[in-house]
């Protein structure tokens, strides 16, 4: 059964201007103490809301490596909260390190070696801003100690395994990444040696692990960066870490189940997290002097050359605010400008970036390939030949000289050397058995770190490779003289030969 109501069209209308007068009423009165804001409103959980639909950009792509801590995380963190790992001063603490990558992404590597770059670092800005400070109070403190150092009898599949005098909280090494890989790192110094002493029971200042990873770049060194990831630390005196994890998780026993809610689970590892390529490090070493002139800022640099240079040099955070300046614009401000613009750690460190110079490498050795130097000689040679020639008006002869490379050195090791002797050469670094040096009487004497040290600068050598057996060096001691001496012919140079 269903109702009708009949009414006529004038009773309907009245009623409909009734109401929408009804509605109005209220606009323009005063509201009340009580009554919501507009900031108010907006903070309602609805309109928090975001489409579930869309993952953010971070879930959808993988990093293209992975290091795991193996160390488990506090109990005792909020959930939305970085994880926080304790440590023990002087323990070895394995890190897990895990090729990532998809199928066909980044194909260059394959079967490649990298270098990785550790680090503990700080986590809190203002320490981060006078880190340069509080390591050399340490150093003082400490004499002969590192901050951080690698268990290299403990590791897995690391090569070359180095650290700098200089640098006492880094520590680099290269890893095959289709070999099982695992270092096993140490930190020495302790959270509280950076707290102001006042009254006992400071708490301690949370460190980083940090994982800086590069590929070998065109230039033969390892620069080309790839990747970054850090994770939060704290450092006890050795069995503090077990005591504070075991008093978080009492702690945490002791709670309600509601407020366990707010925490995240204690990991049995911890993964480090990824760090953006603007806060990502630079190799602890430089690069060779030709590379410096493309990192200078040009004055007639564009536009758009200038916000290259800014992503190149770590300053991706200040290209939307520089995003009209060229290369003549940005040279002009002063320090006090640009300290003022970004702050004082970013802002002295554009500054030092702009005004910076190339660095007099610590060596330098000439290399040439023994075979060039043999081709020189024959004159059919073809138009491939990496020989250079000049000629002679008053005599009509043509003389032709191998051409050097140049090797500039900044680690003074054998390994390095080598390392650059192979890109030179064109020779695969892992098919290299043996370097001799070719010594008095035509012995051999292997290289080694401490005979690259002793080379004068500016040596020479050259270059003969035999296969299956050894790599030599023989010296070629330059004269004062030119290439264009007629009547003297230098060691470098060959003789006179007529085409």
């Amino acid at each position: 059964m269903a109702w009708v109501l009949k009414m006529d069209d004038a009773t309907i209308e009245s009623g409909l201007v009734h109401d929408f007068d009804a509605s109005l009423s209220g606009i323009g009165q005063e509201l009340g103490a009580g009554a919501y804001s507009m900031s108010d409103v907006l903070a309602l959980p609805i309109f928090k809301q975001e489409d579930s639909s869309l993952p953010p950009e971070n879930e959808t792509k993988n990093p293209p490596f992975q290091y795991v801590l193996c160390a488990a995380t506090s109990p005792a963190v909020k959930l939305h909260d970085e994880t926080l790992t304790y440590l023990n001063q002087g323990q070895s603490y394995e890190v897990r390190m895990l090729d990532n990558r998809k199928p066909g992404e980044l194909p260059e590597l394959n079967n490649k070696m990298v270098k990785s770059i550790v680090r503990v670092v700080f986590h809190d800005r203002r320490l981060q801003y006078t880190e340069h400070q509080q390591l050399e109070g340490w150093k003082w403190n400490r004499p002969g100690d590192r901050l951080l150092d690698i268990d290299i009898p403990m590791s897995v599949g690391i090569v070359e395994p180095k650290t700098h005098p200089s640098q006492l909280n880094a520590a680099e090494f290269l890893w095959d990444l289709n070999k099982r890989t695992s270092v096993f790192v140490q930190v020495h110094c302790i959270s509280t040696e950076f707290t102001p002493r006042k009254h006992g029971g400071e708490k301690g200042v949370p460190f980083r692990i940090q994982f800086d990873t590069f590929a070998l770049g065109d230039s033969g060194d390892y620069t080309e960066h790839l990747h970054s990831a850090s994770c939060q630390i704290k450092v006890f005196k050795p069995k503090g870490a077990d005591r504070k994890q075991k008093t978080d998780r009492e702690k945490m026993e002791k709670r309600t189940a509601q407020e366990k809610e707010k925490y995240q689970p204690s990991y049995d590892t911890t993964i480090l997290s990824e760090v953006g390529t603007g806060d990502s490090s630079s190799p602890n070493h430089q690069a060779d002097p030709g590379s410096h002139v493309n990192s200078e800022l040009s004055p007639t640099a564009s536009i758009q050359d200038t916000q290259k240079w800014l992503l190149k040099n770590r300053f991706s955070s200040y290209t939307r605010l520089f995003s009209n300046f060229s290369g003549s614009d940005l040279l002009k401000l002063t320090r006090d400008d640009l300290v003022q613009i970004c702050g004082p750690a970013d802002g002295i460190r554009l500054f030092n970036a702009l005004k910076s110079r190339s660095v007099r490498p610590r060596l330098t050795v000439y290399v040439c390939k023994e075979s060039l130097q043999e081709n020189a000689a024959d004159i059919n040679q073809g138009p491939n030949a990496v020989c250079d020639y000049y000629h002679d008006c008053e005599t009509g002869l043509v003389c032709f000289c191998a051409v050097y490379h140049a090797l500039y050195l900044e680690e003074l090791t054998a390994a390095e050397l080598i390392r650059k002797m192979a890109c030179v050469c064109s020779i695969p670094l892992g098919t290299i058995n043996q370097v001799y040096r070719q010594g008095p009487t035509g012995i051999h004497i292997l290289l080694s770190d401490q005979m690259v040290y002793n080379f004068p600068d500016e040596s020479c050598f050259l270059i003969s490779t035999v296969k299956g057996q050894q790599s030599t060096l023989t010296d070629r001691k330059p004269q004062p003289r030119s290439l264009f001496d007629k009547d003297v012919m230098s060691p470098f140079t060959f003789p006179p030969l007529c085409r």
